[in-house]
C-alpha cells in the first residue's frame, strides 16, 4: 500500500477526531473529518504506525464499525 504522507490533511482530520480516544462510529467520522474512504484513510494510519480497533456492534438492529486508536502514529 502506498500511504498518503502523516501530514496530508486528509489524514490529519482523521487523526483530530480518533485522538479523542473515544470509539467513534465510520459515520462520525465521515461527518466530523469530512472524508468519505474511513477503512482506507484508517489502513494508512496503520502504515505510519498507529494502533487502532476496529470493532463491530449492533446498534438498533444495525451493525456499526466503531474505530478507538490506541496508539498514535510515529512521525
Amino acid at each position: 500500500m502506498n500511504a498518503a504522507p502523516l501530514h496530508s490533511p486528509r489524514l490529519q482530520k482523521v487523526l483530530r477526531v480518533l485522538r479523542e480516544g473515544k470509539p467513534v462510529t465510520t459515520r462520525q467520522i465521515v461527518r466530523r473529518a469530512g472524508v468519505m474512504a474511513v477503512n482506507a484513510c484508517v489502513a494508512e494510519l496503520r502504515q505510519h504506525g498507529a494502533e487502532i480497533i476496529c470493532q463491530p456492534r449492533v446498534v438498533n438492529g444495525a451493525r456499526r464499525f466503531f474505530y478507538t486508536m490506541t496508539k498514535e502514529p510515529t512521525l
